[in-house]
Order: C-alpha cells, then structure tokens, then sequence
C-alpha cells in the first residue's frame, strides 16, 4: 500500500525520496525491519494475552530431558508469524503482482488449517486436534489452487535468453556492456534442475506421448506434483517443530537461501551472468520473503530455548506452506531436497521408522525401532544431547544445505 502512495506522490508531486519505493532491495530491507518490530512487539502483547487465556500446551510424557518443564508453555504463537509476514508485505509488495498474491493465499489458507488444529487441542481439549484427513484436504485443496494459478495465468511465465551479454571497447577506448536479450514471455513448464548440464527440465516431456494434447492437458501432471511438494515440506517443517527454535531458526535459513535464489531468478542481468532461467516479476517475491524471514527471526526472540512460545501447526503448517510455494514459483522445487533437506531428513525418519516398525512386528511378533526415538531431533534428545547444542547443529547443516543448493547452479 505504501508503494502505491509514494509512487503517486513521487508522480504527482515529484517529493523528493518518493523514488526509492521502485527499488525492490529498499522495500525488501523495510519489509524486514517492519517484520522483526511487529514480532518483537506484538509477540510479548500476544503471549501475555494467552497466558491469560490460559492456552497452554499439553505435553505428552515421551520420556525426553526437560519436558515437562514446557507444559502450559503458550501455544498458537504462529499467530505473531503470520502478523509479522502479512503486514510488511500489504505495506511494500506491489499488490497486483501474481506471486505476490499466491503467497498471500498460501499464508492465510495455511495459517487457517494451522489455528484450526490447535484451536480444536487447546479450546475443545483435543489432544488429537484436527483429523488427518481434514489437514490432507487443505493441503491438496492448496496445491490446486497454487497449481491452477501457475499454470493458466497469463502472469506465469519465463523469458528464454537469445544472446548474451558482452564486454567491449568503444572507439574512445572505454570498456562498455551490452545488455542480454531475451525474447518474449512465453508460457513453459520448464523448471529448473541440479547436477544437469543445461540446468532445465520441461514436465511436459513427462507426458509428450500424448501428442496435441500435452499443452491442453499438462495441468494434469503439474498440479499433482504441486499438490505433493506442498504436502510434503508443510508436513515435514510440522514434524521438525519439535524442539526450541528448530524449525524457526531452519525456516529462516531456507528464506534467505530461497530470497537470493527470486533475486538472481528476477533479474536480467544476473539471470544471465549465472545462466540461469529468467523469470520476470519474481523479483517482486524478494519483499515477501524478507517479511518472512523478519517473521522467522522475530518469533525466535521468544522460541529460543526455554521456549516463552510455541508456533503450533499455526505457525509450523504456514512455513512449510510458504517454503513449497515459494520454491514452485521461482521453479526451484527440484532444490527442494537439498534447500530443504532439514525437513526431508526429519519426515523420512519418520516414515523408516514407523514402515520398520510394523514390518518386524508382523515378522517377529514385537516392533522393533532404528532410531531411538522419532523424527531424528528426538533421537538425539534420547541420546542425551541437550536440546540448544541439536539445534544450533541441526542450524549449521541447514546453512550448508543452503550454501550447497547455490553450488548446484554451476556445479553440471
């Protein structure tokens, strides 16, 4: 909204300043100023105020170091995450941008699964919350919202580079640049791939055996795999929220990485000095995602070890959300793996444990375990680590993850 004034005023008036609301690092650094002050400020109001109410998480006894000393810990703290995303980014993002809307829809729709989960725990003593089921239909009903919008809007698209960009002498003997050209938008399913040559891979090669009718039907193959990536990384950040700080800290190492990745993805000349694919107007998200990360590092004021708030599904569904869509709409999502590999670690823990579980239960009549307990932070925890030495690991892997997933881009 703020954009739209001064860009009126700057029009209008010509005030003097008015301007630098057309840069996007400018709106991205207010976006993340205004981010950390909501949190900071609006997360003590937040916490006294359920403490008052009384909503306190319930804790189960697993066993764990310090466990319970959390109960009655204020829960539904994602509240201050979705305050300090969605308010930044009305105040600086242009508004009418395509992907700028999808996140905010992604943030509300997520954050609206999150708190109805935790409202049914906390208020009508649930312990269970929200059934399975229900938390699978937002998150497919998500994905085809999502997939529908990057597939038929006219908004959605990529430019492919013609020639190069190159350095010459003038006749005054001067060293000058010349701009790269790319032609015209055109939509593609194309996306971008790690460890291949030419960095592409098109989706809809998956299904060129149907002729003519690959460029009518292709939604039918992209928004599954949409569908399954937002499933996925929403499920596998609600899992790593098990500690302290863990999945706000790793969220928001996930941002930067994903932030600098719309950067370059947005940008004709970085575009082409890294020769990557070029695709107009996600720059825009680089305003949203400094929201986000402001929102990350905010809560953690209040996360970090001993927790004063816990995120709850309101919080840990809504970053995961956030973190897959994000990654869709800059076609980074065949990164997820390696940006993400915190979650994908986490969720596969899970799934081994519990598919080895029930195999040796039916084979030898008693379950037997891989892992001391699961996801693998509680492992860990079982092992007698204490909870801030996990994290802050769990925090240097996700760096080099992120460092990794930069590699990628010249690493062929």
């Amino acid at each position: 909204m703020l954009y739209y004034l001064f860009e009126y005023l700057n029009q209008a008036y010509d005030l003097p300043g008015a301007g630098v609301f057309q840069y996007i690092t400018f709106r991205a650094a207010a976006a993340l100023i205004s981010s950390l002050i909501i949190c900071l400020l609006f997360g003590k109001s937040l916490i006294g105020l359920l403490q008052r109410k009384q909503v306190g998480e319930s804790i189960r006894d697993l066993g764990l170091e310090g466990q319970s000393e959390k109960a009655g810990t204020p829960t539904m703290g994602g509240l201050i995450i979705l305050l300090g995303i969605l308010v930044p980014t009305l105040l600086f993002a242009k508004l009418e941008n395509i992907y700028i809307l999808m996140l905010l829809i992604t943030t509300v729709w997520m954050g609206a699964v999150g708190f109805l989960d935790d409202y049914i725990k906390v208020f009508r003593k649930n312990k269970k919350g929200l059934p399975g089921k229900f938390k699978v239909v937002g998150q497919v009903g998500l994905g085809i919202i999502v997939g529908s919008m990057l597939y038929f809007n006219d908004g959605v698209t990529i430019k492919n580079r013609e020639a190069t960009a190159h350095v010459y002498e003038t006749e005054e003997g001067q060293r000058a640049q010349t701009l790269p050209v790319y032609g015209d938008a055109e939509k593609s399913l194309k996306t971008t791939i790690p460890f291949v040559k030419n960095n592409e891979f098109d989706y809809s090669s998956l299904i060129s055996w149907m002729g003519d009718w690959t460029k009518d039907y292709g939604w039918l193959l992209f928004i599954p795999i949409v569908i399954f990536i937002i499933t996925a990384v929403s499920n596998g950040a609600n899992l790593t929220d098990g500690i302290d700080g863990l999945a706000t800290g790793t969220s928001a190492i996930i941002g930067i990485a994903l932030g600098i990745f719309a950067y370059v993805s947005g940008s004709i000349i970085f575009a082409d000095y890294l020769n990557i694919m070029y695709i107009p107007n996600t720059g825009e998200l680089v305003i949203f995602i400094a929201a986000f990360v402001g929102a990350c590092i905010g809560f953690l004021w209040y996360n970090t070890h001993p927790a004063q708030v816990f995120m709850g599904d309101t919080g840990s569904l809504t970053l995961g959300g956030i973190i897959a869509v994000f990654a869709i709409a800059i076609r980074k999502e065949l990164l997820i793996p390696i940006i993400c590999g915190i979650f994908l670690v986490e969720n596969l823990s899970v799934i081994i444990q519990v598919s080895y579980f029930k195999r040796t239960k039916k084979k030898y009549g008693e379950g037997r375990r891989i892992f001391l307990m699961s996801p693998l932070h509680h492992h860990y925890q079982k092992k007698g680590f204490h909870e801030s030495k996990i994290v802050t690991r769990f925090w240097i892997v996700g760096i080099f993850l992120a460092v990794l997933s930069f590699v990628t881009l010249k690493l062929r």
